[in-house]
């Protein structure tokens, strides 16, 4: 028998030759953080369906920053639950609000570590969606637009780095770009939930940011799973208002989607490994049915190999660690 004169093995020898020749690396540079943030003091309650992530108090956030500096993980993105929620989301904008002042006590102790916020309003209504509600019970888009606007600049003010719209309104990449400029905070990049389908997989997080709906869901605001050309649009209108980064939600499901935006646009993309994601791994290892160590690294290469520059996820921690 002839053996071609290429035989892939000789690369895959060792780990020296392995590393050498690797196309795709994951470092904890890579990743962002999120993190739940509520009122109180010396709070940490862990979220049942999520093992090892908790709901923080202000006073806990230093000690998770130096954490995460220590570990190399360069970012974190926040989200709030707040005192109290009514029909228009008011503490979501409230330059007091619990993500304002979180914003302003990780910068206050640790200055140059990188915060992004989430801006959105169904963490903050009493009905869970993610804006205002006409007499029907439908999302208004662009009475919500100028609130997310609001919202975007109060956290600008209070020395976020880069914002996060996750509202899937259409045209809110453009009224918070230009609410920011308007603003003085031309600076202030914009990481846009562009293609944010409505998924069974959001359920834990709706658990850990109290923020399921109180009736309907989101499907009429948030992408259809069936739907892949469309998610090209809603990036290319993203782009076109001013995003900076544009990202895909969810990531595992989504990898054919996340491969078609980097090689459409060409942009930096962020893939967001969400919360039922990382249940089921977790869940998974619990039972010593998997390697956890082994199957996050795989799948947070995966992200990699599909297009994605960043990676929101859970698993940081535990990532930076192994890695």
């Amino acid at each position: 028998m002839e053996f071609p004169m290429y035989r892939p093995r000789r690369l895959r020898a060792n780990e020296s030759i392995r590393s050498m020749v690797r196309e795709t690396t994951l470092a904890p540079s890579d990743l962002i953080y999120p993190l739940f943030v509520k009122p109180g003091e010396g709070t940490r309650d862990e979220i049942s369906s999520m093992p090892g992530v908790f709901q923080l108090s202000i006073d806990q956030l230093p000690a998770e920053v130096d954490e995460l500096k220590s570990l190399g993980v360069p970012a974190v993105i926040l989200f709030g639950l707040p005192s109290a929620k009514d029909a228009v989301g008011s503490e979501a904008y409230d330059p007091d609000g619990i993500v304002q002042q979180s914003i302003r006590a990780i910068k206050s102790h640790a200055p140059e570590f990188y915060v992004i916020t989430d801006v959105c309003l169904c963490e903050y209504t009493d009905h869970g969606h993610c804006g205002v509600l006409d007499d029907s019970g439908c999302v208004i888009n662009d009475v919500t637009l100028e609130l997310l606007a609001q919202e975007a600049v109060t956290h600008a003010e209070a020395g976020a780095d880069m914002v996060a719209p996750s509202d899937m309104m259409d045209g809110r990449v453009a009224a918070i770009r230009g609410a920011l400029d308007a603003e003085g905070f031309g600076g202030v990049p914009i990481m846009s939930y562009a293609a944010k389908y409505a998924s069974g997989y959001y359920g834990p997080f709706r658990e850990a940011a109290d923020s399921a709906p109180a009736f309907g869901d989101r499907r009429g605001y948030q992408m259809d799973p069936a739907n892949a050309d469309e998610a090209l649009r809603e990036v290319a209108l993203d782009i076109a208002e001013g995003a900076d980064i544009v990202m895909v939600k969810p990531a595992l499901a989504y990898m054919d989607i996340i491969r078609r935006v980097k090689d459409q646009f060409g942009y930096p993309t962020a893939a967001y490994n969400v919360s039922g994601e990382y249940a089921m791994v977790k869940a998974a290892a619990q039972r010593d049915w998997i390697d956890e160590e082994r199957v996050v690294l795989e799948t947070l290469t995966g992200f990699k190999r599909a297009g994605a520059d960043l990676v929101l996820t859970y698993h940081a921690k535990d990532a930076a660690r192994w890695l």
